[in-house]
């Protein structure tokens, strides 16, 4: 009986991520044909801070055509991103009581917003403050001319790090709502939270000051958001307060 368990939580699994699979290769394939201009669109903060004429290089033999091919690959991500969360927490769904189902599609959706407002953030301020900083104070005897290789890679690690760290309210609010950890416990764990903010920021970003804090002040102030969303919404469940039912379908 708990082998048929388990083969039927793994086969529910496949179809879970094939699903997620088929909508961003949907959209994948919708955006291919424009993966040129979205590569533009992507280097529009770096080629506003470069100096007058000066353009990003290919070092590569294929990179002009596989580094837009992945740019269209991660928009593809980013727009199928809620429906992608939609199936994960539809997989966790069943061992969750009933009125801890009804948080799955406001967490669903509350993810994919923070998540999207974190790389917005990063698009339109972090990049532009970094960038006009870093050639500002370079030399005047170099050229600039960034490898658009390079240039992917520093963008999606930014990407990653501000969308997650915008996560932080959703993942304080579920642990507490969980009973792993108190708001009194968050609270007095505060400082050591702004310290492995900081410790996090010195690792993801840049070795530059400015983007290490561009990064840890943002999840600071979205831990004390976390911590006042606990104090609101953060209801410990338990035992007692509902019933565990089937899966979520879709």
């Amino acid at each position: 009986m708990t082998e048929d368990t388990f083969i039927s939580h793994l086969v529910e699994l496949r179809d879970r991520l094939l699903r997620a699979l088929i909508a961003v290769g949907v959209v994948f394939v919708c955006l291919f044909p424009f993966a040129s201009e979205l590569y533009d669109l992507l280097a529009t903060p770096m080629m506003r801070a470069l100096p007058e004429g000066a353009k990003m290089i290919a070092t590569g033999v294929v990179a002009p055509f596989l580094i837009p091919v992945k740019v269209a690959a991660m928009a593809a991500f980013a727009i199928a991103l809620p429906y992608v969360l939609y199936q994960v927490w539809a997989f966790v769904a069943p061992g969750l009581y009933a009125h801890e189902k009804r948080l799955v599609m406001p967490l669903v959706v509350a993810s994919s917003v923070l998540f999207f407002v974190g790389v917005a953030f990063c698009y339109f301020f972090v990049f532009g403050v970094v960038f006009d900083f870093v050639y500002k104070i370079a030399p005047r005897s170099i050229s600039v001319a960034p490898d658009i290789e390079n240039y992917f890679s520093f963008v999606i690690t930014l990407f990653l790090a501000f969308g997650v760290t915008f996560e932080v309210p959703i993942v304080v609010l579920i642990l507490v709502r969980m009973g792993v950890v108190s708001v009194q416990q968050l609270t007095h764990i505060r400082p050591y939270f702004i310290v492995g903010a900081f410790v996090v920021a010195a690792i993801v970003t840049p070795p530059d000051v400015i983007s290490q804090l561009l990064l840890a002040i943002p999840m600071c102030l979205l831990y004390e958001v976390g911590i006042a969303a606990a104090r609101l919404f953060g209801k410990t469940a338990r035992s007692g307060n509902g019933e565990r039912e089937s899966g979520i379908e879709g």
